[in-house]
């Protein structure tokens, strides 16, 4: 009962979340009950996988250009509340509003229960009030966090929920991750899941820019389809082989020689 009336809270007030659950409460000037549809065709998330201070971090931003589709013949314009999901010890977090910065706070300090279940744990919420938006804008966000480790592979999990921005008024969406590797890894898998326990391979292209590997992959969601759910990357860390420099290779051959050379004496001297 209680997680029931924190779900319902949360569907109240959460009037639009990008990787959830989205309700628009209408502005004042607005027809009472009209509340727009919103289209997200494409959406562009970067990462950066990157090594700080010894732990391997995540470096995010995600381009997310947001149309609010007219219904009842008027269009929506107001205020624009938000969530967003967050992974645990995530920092640097900014928004950004059609090139204006916006303020934020932790939602779920407010609401401790109201945590976004994914397939790695429970994740925290911020909360962000969009400020008059329009029929069209454009929202970029960054955070950074430090990568998982479970049974000793590195892994990161995007939280591709994408079922609000779709419509028959808008039918598919693609979403576009690029990947830069800036750390050795070896067997790197990408998955897709809808559940704790099925994930489902998905394919990636990749290429090397001087010692960065880029990975490249496409998530395409279409209306009234199953979705593949979110995305998991998967790897392991290189184990670094420290080279053996020849100067040290010379100089304990040269001691060894050496000691054997003043054994042979000593014991030479020892029987004569």
């Amino acid at each position: 009962m209680k997680k029931a009336i924190v779900a319902m809270l949360t569907l109240a007030l959460l009037l639009l979340t990008l990787m959830g659950s989205l309700f628009v409460k209408p502005a004042t000037a607005n027809p009472e009950g009209s509340i727009p549809n919103l289209s997200m065709p494409v959406e562009y998330i970067n990462y950066t996988i990157t090594s700080v201070n010894g732990t391997l971090w995540a470096k995010i931003d995600g381009d997310y250009p947001i149309y609010l589709l007219k219904q009842m013949d008027c269009s929506f314009s107001g205020d624009l509340p938000m969530v967003y999901p967050m992974p645990p010890q995530t920092t640097n977090i900014s928004i950004n509003l059609d090139g204006k910065e916006m303020s934020w706070s932790n939602y779920t300090q407010i609401y401790p229960e109201a945590l976004h279940h994914t397939a790695v744990g429970d994740w925290w919420m911020i909360y962000c009030n969009l400020e008059n938006v329009s029929d069209y804008f454009e929202l970029r966000i960054h955070y950074e966090h430090p990568l998982e480790v479970v049974n000793g592979s590195y892994l990161f999990l995007y939280d591709l929920n994408i079922s609000p921005y779709l419509s028959s008024k808008s039918n598919t969406s693609t979403a576009y991750f690029t990947i830069q590797m800036q750390t050795n890894f070896t067997s790197l898998n990408v998955y897709s899941t809808e559940t704790d326990y099925k994930w489902n391979p998905v394919n990636y292209t990749s290429i090397k820019e001087g010692s960065t590997h880029v990975i490249f992959i496409q998530i395409y969601s279409e209306y009234g389809k199953p979705l593949l759910g979110d995305l998991v990357v998967e790897f392991s860390q290189d184990r670094q082989v420290s080279e053996f420099p020849l100067w040290t290779l010379s100089t304990l051959l040269i001691g060894v020689f050496l000691l054997t050379l003043f054994c042979k004496r000593r014991n030479a001297r020892k029987f004569n």
